[in-house]
């Protein structure tokens, strides 16, 4: 048997959601299965266990039994809730779980949930993974191959009938399973739901459509198209709901010939999409890596032979004046809308939204600063730079330092992307040259700030 991790519950006001946590990792994946469901019990099932401690390999797993089912509280054939209130309870379980924002995998009848959570949610849901979905429960003309209100009413009655069985198993795997993975499933479908509750499920949503929200699901989404699909889970319903997700990607799947059981994910198609789930979070990871980079312009300030006044004036009056320095640059920074990154010795790197405010902010800086009887250089770059916490790095960052080096005495120096970002805003340059920035590519034609 396979130990599994702890089972805790989040309250969605008085309903009691199960859910579990597992590993660590710089994503988190919430993983949401459809048709049976038991945060316990599934890890009992050597193919289901398996499947999970492979999304585990790509991320902090954290896995819920949906309102209803398996630990999660359930519900009678005459209390089944509102769509809404299961969209719901996944922010309840990913703010239990300590989660702003996960990749949310989901299969079968939880995938029409995962939907309407990215498309009301998006800065919470970094991307979907669709198994089986489904956009309806009910024959349209455009969904001919969804079940007519008559194929409905018979799956509900088999279902009261057969539900839980080992016969009905043994019948729809076609003999494939064995007996000790027979009277597992058996098992986890009895303790997932009760026949009642599962055919009262199925009538209140059979009329269920998400075909207009599809459009709205504006993250990164990968769907699995079972090509061996039966009942509601025919290729024809993902390949809708890959088709009408903006940007998704879809990837298509024969179940084989191995052990199956209603053509569930976890049999013969798992390691194959684990496979593409894996390639899908890497994508994620390096697209989510380009978000910590953003278009800033640099200033860099320094005090010019800082070394030389210090031993001048002494340390406690060079205390003040660089307590009086600093209060000034702060000053500015904040009229011209700055963010301080960090002092450094005797100078400061700052970040601005806008390149002409970040020259006008230089400008009054160098002027205010002689007041103090010192000056200081300043130099700027307009550039992508990574962002690394509260700091900042990148080539950007060192070209922008190089330039300060490079200034004279209340003199502000800006490289020839700057000049040519404030093109029309009324500042005036001068052409300081070309010049070899240490450690940086190529030579500079830097530009010296007349007004």
């Amino acid at each position: 048997m396979t130990l599994r991790p702890e089972t805790r519950y989040a309250w969605s006001g008085d309903v009691c959601l199960a859910y579990q946590v597992l590993g660590q990792g710089p994503l988190d994946l919430l993983y949401v299965q459809g048709y049976c469901s038991n945060v316990d019990l599934g890890w009992e099932g050597r193919h289901l266990s398996r499947f999970l401690r492979g999304l585990n390999e790509h991320g902090r797993l954290i896995l819920t039994d949906r309102r209803g089912w398996g630990c999660s509280d359930r519900f009678s054939a005459r209390d089944v809730q509102d769509i809404d209130a299961y969209v719901d309870d996944v922010s309840v379980v990913l703010d239990a779980a300590a989660s702003d924002r996960a990749l949310i995998v989901a299969s079968g009848e939880s995938a029409l949930l995962a939907c309407l959570f990215a498309a009301g949610h998006p800065s919470r849901t970094s991307g979907l993974v669709l198994i089986d979905a489904f956009p309806t429960y009910s024959w349209t003309p455009e969904t001919p191959w969804a079940l007519t209100p008559e194929q409905w009413r018979e799956g509900a009655a088999g279902i009261r009938k057969h539900w839980g069985s080992q016969a009905w198993v043994h019948e729809t795997s076609a003999g494939q399973v064995d007996e000790r993975e027979l009277d597992w499933f058996a098992r986890y479908m009895r303790s997932s739901i009760t026949p009642a509750a599962l055919a009262a499920e199925m009538e209140r949503y059979v009329g269920t459509d998400i075909r207009s929200v599809l459009p709205a699901v504006h993250v990164p989404s990968l769907v699995f198209v079972d090509l061996d699909g039966t009942w509601e889970n025919v290729p024809e319903a993902s390949r809708y709901v890959a088709a009408h997700v903006p940007g998704a990607r879809s990837v298509e799947l024969a179940s084989g010939q191995g052990p199956n059981v209603h053509g569930l994910h976890w049999y013969s198609r798992a390691e194959s999409i684990l496979r593409e789930i894996g390639s899908f979070v890497d994508g994620l990871r390096e697209e989510e890596s380009s978000f910590d980079r953003v278009l800033a312009t640099v200033l860099f300030t320094d005090i010019v032979d800082s070394t030389v006044q210090a031993t001048s004036l002494g340390d406690r009056r060079w205390r003040e004046i660089r307590e009086e320095h600093d209060a000034i640059v702060r000053a500015q920074l904040a009229r011209f809308r700055g963010r301080e990154v960090k002092t450094m010795g005797d100078g400061f790197l700052a970040t601005f939204d806008g390149p002409a405010r970040a020259v006008r902010c230089a400008i009054a800086i160098a002027s205010a600063i002689t007041s103090l009887g010192i000056d200081v250089r300043t130099g700027l770059h307009t550039g992508e730079v990574e962002l690394d916490g509260e700091d900042i790095a990148g080539l950007a960052v060192a070209i922008g330092a190089r330039v300060g080096a490079l200034a004279g005495p209340s003199e502000v120096l800006v490289s020839q992307t700057v000049r040519d970002l404030v093109s029309g805003s009324g500042l005036s340059f001068d052409d300081a040259g070309e010049h070899e920035l240490k450690g940086i590519p190529d030579r500079w034609r830097l530009y010296r700030v007349v007004s």
